[in-house]
């Protein structure tokens, strides 16, 4: 497995690398329609980059919401590309975000996962709530995970 270096979205050239990975695995691969894709929740985010010998391939990001009463952290947008799928590098992704999260003092995380990455997050300690959806023409799944203070 080849090691991913997971740097912060600092710059305009960090911002266009994260884009470009975005578009191609939800625009292209996803069909995700571009409207929805690129929503206002950009501007607030923390987003990171994954590198792989000099070459961004994953990026995320993370963003407060209101859930179950509490302030939480939600973490979005995950794509590794096609090439560099396989490799740990999405693990690495979700931990590092984590951890990111968990620095700036949260202990619950959000996601709404693509439903075929269900067991793949409870890998990671994500647990299902039960709700289930439909976004942008894919299933999705709420997970929550929980951590002690």
């Amino acid at each position: 497995m080849a090691s991913m270096n997971v740097t912060p979205v600092r710059r305009d050239a960090d911002w266009e690398k994260a884009r470009a990975i975005r578009t191609q695995v939800f625009v292209e691969e996803q069909e995700c329609p571009p409207d929805e894709e690129w929503d206002g929740h950009d501007a607030t985010s923390r987003h990171v980059l994954g590198w792989v010998d000099g070459e961004a391939v994953a990026t995320a990001r993370w963003r407060t919401v209101a859930y179950d009463e509490e302030i939480v952290a939600k973490l979005e947008r995950f794509a590794v590309l096609g090439g560099h799928r396989g490799r740990g590098h999405g693990t690495q992704l979700v931990r590092t975000v984590l951890d990111d999260a968990r620095r700036a003092g949260f202990d619950t995380f959000l996601v709404h996962a693509q439903a075929h990455l269900r067991d793949w997050y409870e890998g990671l300690g994500f647990e299902s709530t039960g709700r289930a959806f439909e976004e942008v023409g894919i299933p999705h799944v709420e997970m929550v995970r929980r951590e002690d203070p």
